[in-house]
C-alpha cells in the first residue's frame, strides 16, 4: 500500500475545503437554523410529539442525514471530475498508484469533510432544541458508514459525468427526493400502509432510521436491516468503481 499517495491525494483534497472553510461552516449552519425555524416552529406547533420525542428533535437526525448525504456526493464528484476535466488524471494513472489507494484519497477526504458538516449541523441542533444522543457509538458509526458510502457514490458520479450540469444531475433528480421522502422529517409510521410498504423500497429509509435509532432509540425498520442495507450499497458502490478501473470506463476513453 503506498501510503504516500493516499496522504498526498488526501492533503491535496482537504486543502481546497480549508480555503473556504468560512463558506463551508456558514452554509450549514444557516441552512440548519432556517430548517429549525420552518419545520420546527411552523410544524412542530401542530405536531407535538413523534414517536415519543419532540418534533423539533425528531427531525435531527434527518436534517444531518440529507446535509451529509449531499456533501459526500458532491465533494467526492467533484474531486475526481476536475482533475479528468483538466487533464491531470492521466498523470495520477501512470504512476505507481492503485484504484485502492486512489479511492481511499479522494473517498477519504469527501468523507472527512462530511463528517465536518454533520458535526457542524448537530452542534447547531443543540443551540435549538435539547435532546440526548442514547447511543453515542452507535451513532458516529451510521455517521461515518453514510460519509464513506455516499462519497463512494459520489465518486462514480464524478467519473460518470460529462460535464458540470451531470454533476448535479443525479443530486438534485434522485438523492435529494429520497432523502426527502425517506422519513427525514416523518415516521414512516404515519403513512398509510401501501405509503410504508413503497417506502421500503428506499434505500434511504434504512439510513435514517438506523441514524435516528443512535439517538433515541426508535427505528422504522430493524438496526440489523440497516446495517445490512448500509452494508450492502457500500459494497455494490465498491464493485462499482473497481470495474471502472479495470475496464477504464470514462476514464481511458
Amino acid at each position: 500500500m503506498n501510503w504516500t499517495a493516499v496522504k498526498s491525494i488526501y492533503v491535496f483534497e482537504m486543502a481546497r475545503f480549508f480555503r473556504t472553510i468560512a463558506q463551508s461552516f456558514i452554509s450549514p449552519v444557516l441552512s440548519t437554523s432556517l430548517y429549525f425555524v420552518v419545520f420546527g416552529a411552523a410544524i412542530g406547533s401542530r405536531i407535538q410529539e413523534v414517536e415519543g420525542v419532540s418534533y423539533g428533535a425528531f427531525i435531527v437526525p434527518g436534517l444531518i442525514m440529507l446535509s451529509v448525504i449531499t456533501q459526500s456526493i458532491s465533494n467526492a464528484s467533484f474531486g475526481i471530475y476536475f482533475p479528468k476535466f483538466i487533464g491531470t488524471i492521466f498523470e495520477l494513472l501512470s504512476a505507481p498508484v492503485n484504484f485502492l489507494e486512489i479511492v481511499m484519497g479522494y473517498v477519504g477526504a469527501a468523507a472527512t469533510k462530511a463528517l465536518f458538516i454533520g458535526v457542524i449541523i448537530l452542534a447547531t441542533a443543540f443551540l435549538f432544541v435539547d435532546f440526548e444522543i442514547q447511543h453515542p457509538f452507535a451513532m458516529v458509526g451510521f455517521l461515518l458508514l453514510t460519509c464513506v458510502s455516499f462519497s463512494l457514490m459520489g465518486f462514480i458520479i464524478g467519473i460518470w459525468a460529462g460535464n458540470f450540469e451531470q454533476l448535479q444531475l443525479v443530486p438534485l433528480l434522485i438523492v435529494t427526493p429520497l432523502v426527502f421522502l425517506g422519513g427525514s422529517f416523518y415516521s414512516i409510521s404515519m403513512l398509510p400502509p401501501v405509503w410504508q410498504v413503497i417506502s421500503h423500497f428506499n434505500p434511504v429509509v434504512y439510513l435514517i432510521s438506523g441514524f435516528r435509532w443512535s439517538f433515541f432509540g426508535a427505528a422504522d425498520v430493524p438496526i440489523g436491516v440497516s446495517l445490512i442495507a448500509i452494508a450492502g450499497f457500500t459494497a455494490v458502490c465498491l464493485a462499482v468503481i473497481w470495474w471502472i478501473f479495470k475496464t477504464g470506463w470514462r476514464i481511458r476513453q
